[in-house]
């Protein structure tokens, strides 16, 4: 398979389209089965479980190209089974973990060209997600949702790669004593945002939370 004419070193860590992506719907009770599609837009309800009252979950697994020329993932099977665990505490339908893992597959069988070279630094960052897309007005779990994920090619998430980075000790919480915290929900991620942010404005690269 041919790569992309890229500068694989300095792409940085951000999204890029690529060329398919994998979309299953839950409806009445149960997953469809599933369809690969190269539109990359979403349509749901203004007043879907994700926008109202956040019910989404994600995970993030990279695929590799090996010096031999192969491209690998690591332990997908891993994922899966997180990912239901997150959607159980979310009071989401969980997705087969054999699906989960074959939808893995085609996305990057579809999307080879995109797996950076071996030795460049960079990977093919895979992000498998579902989410709440029917109205819901009343604070409940959605009854409708979607499973999909998509890919985009990626650097090291830290500007240099691997080498020490500074952090600051936070004094906001990360999670609480039986929350959420020990899940993979967006939930989770915007409560950092105010902490991260924070952090990067004072020259640091990360938080640490020790509370």
């Amino acid at each position: 398979m041919e790569k992309k004419d890229m500068d694989w070193s300095n792409i940085g860590f951000g999204y890029q389209k690529t060329d398919m992506r994998y979309v299953s719907d839950y409806k009445n009770g149960e997953w469809d089965a599933g369809r690969m599609t190269a539109d990359d837009m979403i349509v749901m309800s203004e007043c879907a479980g994700v926008l109202q009252y956040a019910q989404t979950i994600f995970e993030g697994l990279k695929a590799y190209t090996t010096e031999d020329g192969r491209i690998v993932t690591f332990r997908p099977d891993l994922n899966a089974s997180r990912l239901n665990d997150s959607a159980k505490r979310l009071e989401m339908p969980t997705f087969p973990e054999d699906r989960f893992v074959d939808a893995i597959d085609k996305v990057v069988v579809a999307n080879a060209s995109y797996v950076p070279p071996y030795g460049s630094g960079a990977t093919l960052y895979i992000r498998p997600y579902m989410f709440g897309i029917s109205p819901v007005i009343g604070v409940k779990p959605a009854e409708d949702y979607q499973f999909r994920v998509f890919s985009t090619p990626v650097g090291p998430y830290f500007k240099g790669g691997a080498k020490p980075i500074t952090i600051k000790v936070s004094d906001f919480d990360r999670a609480a004593p039986n929350g959420t915290g020990h899940i993979k929900a967006g939930l989770n991620y915007a409560m950092s945002l105010h902490a991260i942010v924070t952090a990067h404005n004072e020259g640091y690269d990360e938080n640490m939370y020790l509370d």
